[in-house]
């Protein structure tokens, strides 16, 4: 995705977990949601988290902490984790945690 270039943090590698992997192979709407996800994960639209988990994301963000975003499309809910020295992103389910 060419708008990562502009994301207000690096996503550093991204990496998705068995699960992830596996229903993206099956499902090209799916892939399309992880794409939009991580697009909005990288510019800070940290999705269907609550105030207080919003907030620790700006400060993470500011002292560089991880980051968790967390995103539904119908009834599959993922998880997206940065970690804090920027180096990698991993989407997962959050059962897979």
């Amino acid at each position: 995705m060419s708008t990562m270039e502009k994301s207000i943090f690096s996503l550093g590698v991204i990496t998705t977990t068995a699960g992830v992997h596996s229903m993206m192979a099956r499902d090209t709407n799916f892939e399309e949601f992880i794409q939009r996800s991580l697009w909005r994960h990288a510019n800070g639209d940290w999705g269907d988290l609550c105030e207080e988990d919003k907030e620790e994301n700006e400060l993470s963000l500011k002292e560089g902490f991880r980051l968790l975003s967390a995103y539904k499309d119908g009834d599959k809910k993922i998880w997206i984790i940065t970690e804090a020295d920027r180096s990698a992103t991993t989407v997962l389910f959050p059962d897979e945690y």
